[in-house]
């Protein structure tokens, strides 16, 4: 239970972080790079929280609650996920460019 809440406030805190170099990055595609590593961090936080709501309340309306958070953070996790394998190649690539152009 309080690994639960440990790993909550870790990925609450990752999600921060990538949002942060989100917003301070001057390139297109790694600011998408880095919305795709905060929206992994973000269905991991809000999956985690489902989990964790299981185990605080046993009425079926925390039960209906929790189904929908992990659902819910599978699919934002996933489609993270698939941004990420995307995008990663064409950050590197203009990462690349930058450092030639200098």
């Amino acid at each position: 239970m309080l690994g639960l809440v440990f790993l909550i406030v870790i990925l609450f805190a990752f999600y921060l972080f990538y949002k942060t170099k989100y917003i301070r990055s001057n390139r297109p595609v790694e600011k998408k790079w880095l919305s795709a590593k905060s929206n992994i961090a973000l269905g991991l936080f809000v999956l985690m929280f489902g989990i964790n709501t299981i185990f605080l309340s046993t009425s079926t309306a925390s039960y209906i609650v929790a189904a929908i958070f992990i659902i819910y953070g599978v699919l934002f996790s996933w489609v993270g996920f698939k941004k990420y394998k995307h995008y990663h190649r064409f950050a590197i690539e203009e990462a690349e460019m930058l450092e030639a152009e200098k």
